[in-house]
């Protein structure tokens, strides 16, 4: 087949012009260009590098010339020198497909592969040449969200992840030799957000591809280390302090309005403070986290729709393991594990429960690991919708077994309460109280599940002199009492409900001021975008039916029933009634609760109920 060359000469480029030539007789000048470098000729090799550097907006001649000559070298490849034709490696894989159109692109791309097949010391540059191509010039970020800035990308991209696959079934140790590349190339959480968040939309799409079989894994968990420090960058800072002069449960009453966009319905927490904001409006780093996380869900979200999701799954328990659990000041990472786990109730979300829960009973793991995986259980347990209240109860269990015979090797004589040498022990007290604020309702509602609950040795465990009671934080003690008391579940003192017995010096030393020794890892995820993924299966505190909320509605159904018949007495004498005297009638006949609070609380119980505002997750660093 002729080509009709704009600019090639039988001596030089610029002597090659409006001559027809056919394919084999432009592979011959390419190569004898080659061969005279070594003679020491360099002209025509010259003129051919710069053809290499030919860029956006080329006229067709230029283009065709450029299309030409990536061709004619994809047929010389083996006459190409390592050291010889540096300058034109150089130029080939300093090329960036983002600049050129579709003729281009696919020239390029053959030259690429040609080269990786041909030597081997040529499939490192060509991995590194494509893996650079994830990203776009800088200079076009700002065209990526037009029309014709999108189709860009796709034509790039689509290309590039197909060439990396050619080459890695062409070339078998391929695929190892592209991981050291893309982690090194990965942009660090100080980079563009567009080309972070393009460079790992790229990372997951190897890993759901047949390369993902060699690199997977490890690409999956280098995206969730990016996520982790993200999240711990967002510092302190943006953390309003808890005014402590104020009961926790009562801040829920004033924060309502402000929380509702994030945590529906006025959430209320069991935590220390609350978030600046809420939606970090401006701040870059939370948007970039946010966006990840958005990509990694639907990442999840398509594995799970490919039936691969238990095996990409195994990857994130291990990069929880050693990566988020033991996370200083981690927020909302964590978040792609509960959402992992949403998408498989029924394998997922149990094997993450039976891994913490492992965690903390094995006497091997160091203190701060089994308290952080004591609080990431709690956490889960109580927030995650998808949890069968089966399984809730079992993990309840465990952890109720765990500390009765805790109890049973320290005997009854305890000398003085010591938070931090008992800090496990409290830990594990503090989550089951925790948990069972959110579910003891859903339990007792259950048979067989109450009867459960009413055999676990709770009593013995909160009344032994280590008085967990008196050490963990009052906020879920008051709940958690209240709630015991209104399901009969043990015995409750009036006396339990003493503020100054609840925030004791030993409630205040187990955590220090800060109570940096317990946290809540799955408290509402304050992240605007991906919230979607973790709204419908997450459990609010506005949510939750309370023991003590049952025993009021019976309550009002009673009082409404006696208020009826009253009112129907009296009937007939409606017409004698003045206005003052409907208006009484009608209040006390009111089946809306005797409070402007949607939980029917006032004074004293409005102040024991969770806030409405969250810190995010610390770890145990205080301990």
């Amino acid at each position: 087949m002729g080509l009709e060359l704009a600019s090639y000469g039988t001596e030089s480029y610029d002597e090659m012009a409006d001559v027809d030539f056919s394919d084999s007789e432009v592979v011959s000048y390419v190569r004898d260009a080659l061969k005279s470098v070594a003679e020491g000729d360099t002209d025509r090799y010259n003129q051919l590098i710069g053809v290499m550097h030919y860029t956006e907006g080329l006229a067709a001649d230029e283009v065709a010339l450029l299309v030409t000559s990536l061709q004619a070298l994809s047929g010389v490849v083996s006459h190409v020198d390592i050291t010889l034709h540096d300058a034109l490696l150089s130029s080939i894989f300093g090329m960036s497909m983002w600049n050129y159109g579709p003729d281009v692109m696919v020239a390029l791309v053959e030259l690429i592969k040609s080269l990786a097949v041909s030597n081997g010391g040529f499939v490192d540059s060509c991995l590194d040449m494509l893996v650079r191509n994830f990203m776009p010039p800088k200079s076009f970020i700002g065209f990526l969200r037009q029309p014709w800035g999108c189709a860009r990308k796709n034509e790039v991209l689509n290309r590039v992840h197909s060439a990396l696959s050619d080459i890695a079934y062409l070339v078998p140790l391929a695929p190892l030799r592209l991981l050291p590349i893309i982690l090194k190339r990965m942009p660090t959480m100080f980079d563009n957000e567009a080309l972070l968040v393009m460079y790992v939309e790229s990372m997951l799409r190897l890993e759901s591809s047949a390369i993902g079989e060699f690199i997977g894994s490890t690409m999956l968990m280098a995206v969730v280390d990016r996520l982790v420090d993200l999240d711990v960058e967002i510092g302190w800072d943006e953390i309003i302090q808890e005014d402590s002069s104020k009961g926790i449960f009562h801040m829920e009453l004033e924060d309502v309005e402000e929380t509702a966009d994030y945590v529906g319905k006025g959430e209320s927490e069991f935590c220390r403070g609350t978030l600046s904001g809420l939606n970090f409006g401006g701040n870059v780093v939370a948007d970039k986290l946010d966006n990840l996380m958005v990509l990694t869900c639907q990442h999840l979200e398509s594995c799970y729709d490919e039936g691969r999701l238990t095996k990409v799954f195994d990857t994130l328990l291990h990069s929880f393991r050693i990566t988020i659990l033991n996370a200083y000041k981690s927020k909302f990472a964590q978040f792609v594990m509960f959402y992992a786990c949403s998408l498989d109730p029924g394998s997922c979300a149990v094997n993450f429960a039976n891994l913490l829960s492992d965690l903390f009973l094995c006497e091997t793991h160091p203190p701060l690991t089994r308290m952080s995986a004591a609080a990431y259980l709690g956490s889960y347990l109580a927030r995650a919708k998808f949890l069968s209240t089966s399984l809730i109860a079992y993990m309840l269990k465990r952890l109720v077994g765990w500390c009765y015979n805790y109890i049973q090797i320290h005997g009854g004589e305890v000398k003085s309460i010591s938070p931090q040498a008992h800090r496990i022990f409290y830990s594990g007290c503090q989550v089951v109280m925790y948990v069972l604020c959110f579910r003891m309702s859903s339990m007792v509602d259950v048979p067989p599940l109450k009867s459960q609950l009413f055999q676990m040795p709770l009593e013995q465990i909160l009344h032994h002199p280590l008085d967990p009671l008196k050490v963990c934080l009052p906020s879920i003690v008051k709940e958690f009492l209240r709630q015991a008391k209104a399901a009969r579940l043990f015995t409750v003192s009036e006396n339990f409900f003493s503020s100054d017995l609840l925030e004791s010096d030993s409630s205040k030393a187990f955590g220090g001021r800060e109570r940096l020794d317990m946290f809540f890892p799955f408290d509402p995820c304050l992240l605007k975008n991906c919230d979607r993924f973790i709204r419908p299966n997450f459990v609010y505190w506005s949510m939750v039916r309370t023991t003590y909320d049952d025993e009021a509605s019976s309550e009002e159904e009673d009082d409404n029933d006696v208020l009826s018949e009253d009112a129907r007495a009296r009937s007939s004498d409606e017409h004698d009634i003045d206005l003052d005297e409907f208006e009484y009638s009608m209040n006390k006949m009111s089946i809306t609760p005797r409070t402007s609070s949607k939980h029917g609380l006032t004074g004293l119980q409005a102040s024991m109920r969770m806030p409405a505002k969250i810190r995010p997750s610390t770890s145990p660093e205080s301990l």
